[in-house]
């Protein structure tokens, strides 16, 4: 069972993710605030991120960037789940740290193996 950390602050999107998360056998955490979900990323770091880019606080770009500069967190996954889809957006999310994509609204038949692809062949639980 992997650990999975979904940073988001529209409740239907979190139930969402989370649901289908849990029903293929992940421990979901979550948080709907950029400065919670990086407290708790430093306090007990998850297996991935799930991140929102447009959070209050703090926004995803730059938990991307402050994760990525800390040598003790910049292993983890970073997985970006935005609306954000103009030209130009998804290379600046990339450039900022992100180590995947999925664009808003998700998809449900593929979202947790989009997620399971950043935790290695064994993931799914």
């Amino acid at each position: 069972m992997s650990v999975v950390l979904i940073i988001e602050d529209n409740a239907a999107n979190l139930e969402l993710m989370h649901y289908l998360l849990e029903a293929f056998g992940h421990q979901v955490c979550s948080a709907n605030d950029g400065l919670t979900g990086l407290a708790m990323i430093q306090c007990d770091p998850p297996a991935v991120i799930v991140c929102d880019i447009q959070i209050p606080y703090l926004d995803g770009l730059s938990i991307a960037r402050r994760l990525k500069a800390d040598p003790e967190l910049r292993h983890i996954p970073l997985i970006a789940v935005t609306a954000l889809a103009m030209v130009g957006d998804r290379e600046r999310i990339m450039d900022a740290g992100f180590d995947g994509y999925i664009p808003k609204p998700i998809d449900p038949e593929h979202f947790v193996h989009q997620v399971e692809a950043f935790l290695g062949q064994d993931s799914h639980c």
